[in-house]
């Protein structure tokens, strides 16, 4: 499967809805699949 690549735009835009969907509670699993991003692994490299 092809990754997509975003526009800084879409970035932004996608980080704001985030954020909003966070603060009404809802989980980082939840957030992810409404925007259709993958969850972060939560590795440092």
């Amino acid at each position: 499967m092809k990754r997509k690549r975003h526009t800084p735009e879409q970035i932004i835009r996608k980080l704001r809805t985030a954020e909003q969907l966070l603060n009404q509670g809802q989980t980082v699993a939840d957030v992810c699949r409404t925007l259709e991003v993958s969850a972060p692994s939560g590795r440092v490299a």
